[in-house]
């Protein structure tokens, strides 16, 4: 019998999440019965949405929610043999006896000098999200001019390379120099701090003198109301985030957005990925390819320990990682 190691909500946060908000436990797992497989995590995966949603939908003491790539230890289900590597929802544990439901096998071809942690990042659900975000919502095309905010991290630098793969001009923005040459290095046309820059609104000018086609919003905030001024009459806006105001215990008011929205004709829409879930097998495939033919690039930033994982998630909201962050068992 297997006793496993979970990391629970120990007190709803209450602005910046705090060590003292967690608990590590362990649970006492049963014997797999028919059907079902016991799954030992491999990394796990921090997230920003992991935020609001511990708000929205865990009560106290609940296990953390949260993806990772888990590999199959015992198996009485032919679907998952053992040694076998899947994604699994089952949150921030060491381990976990399932019957299969809800789990993902990772590509049966997947490359063996490829990382399997990439599973949670370029060709995992932040890696879906860019592409569906860009092709659905933004309906991005050849020639567009896109900006994506908190470009450094999971999502946003695989936005950017999926634009520039797609023949956009593509600005992004980071919160540190490093981050910058990062996103330069990735081929961003133009790139900047946020934090360092005398004007927001003259560097977003300057980077677009015509304006922008789309904007993929990983922030919201005062950037996004800086930059709605700036878009193209008729502009796409793919709201992915509002990372800048998780941790607000005050909500932010205005400037309100409505006037730019209806005399340019703005299209904005909230979107989570899990919309798209029946095409996620093709969006794994497409994705492999390009990172096969070396038209998309990855970093991570990888912390080590399942003891760790507050400290990585805290990280990860403050800034600390470039690309994906995860915790490797």
């Amino acid at each position: 019998m297997v006793v496993a190691q979970v990391w629970t909500l120990k007190q709803h946060f209450v602005g910046f999440p705090k060590p003292s908000d967690f608990e590590l436990k362990d649970e006492q797992l049963p014997e797999p019965k028919h059907g079902e497989v016991l799954l030992e995590a491999v990394f796990l995966s921090v997230d920003p949405y992991m935020r609001p949603y511990s708000r929205m939908t865990m009560k106290e003491g609940d296990v953390m929610i949260g993806a990772q790539v888990s590999k199959v230890i015992q198996s009485h289900n032919p679907s998952f043999p053992v040694g076998s590597h899947v994604v699994a929802m089952c949150g921030w544990r060491s381990h976990y006896v399932c019957d299969g439901t809800g789990l993902t096998p990772l590509l049966p071809d997947w490359p063996q000098d490829i990382p399997l942690s990439l599973a949670l990042g370029i060709i995992g659900m932040p890696g879906l999200t860019a592409l569906y975000g860009l092709e659905e919502v933004c309906q991005i095309k050849k020639g567009d001019t896109l900006l994506v905010n908190c470009a450094a991290g999971a999502v946003g630098s695989a936005v950017g390379q999926i634009a520039k793969i797609k023949g956009c001009t593509v600005v992004g923005s980071a919160g540190t120099d490093a981050k910058v040459a990062y996103l330069k290095e990735l081929g961003f046309d133009h790139a900047f701090n946020y934090k360092t820059v005398s004007s927001l609104d003259e560097t977003l000018r300057k980077a677009a003198p015509n304006g922008y086609d789309c904007y993929f919003d990983n922030v919201g905030g005062d950037f996004s109301s800086v930059v709605m001024p700036l878009m193209k009459h008729f502009g796409r806006i793919a709201v992915c985030g509002s990372i800048s105001m998780y941790n607000d215990t005050t909500p932010q008011k205005g400037p309100y957005i409505h006037g730019h929205v209806l005399f340019k004709q703005l299209r904005m829409e909230g979107f989570l990925v899990t919309r798209w879930e029946e095409k996620f097998q093709e969006g794994f495939q497409r994705m492999m390819a390009w990172v096969k033919e070396g038209k998309l690039t990855w970093t991570e930033h990888v912390t080590e320990g399942f003891s760790n994982m507050p400290a990585a998630f805290i990280g990860m909201l403050r800034g600390d990682n470039t690309g994906k962050a995860v915790v490797k068992v």
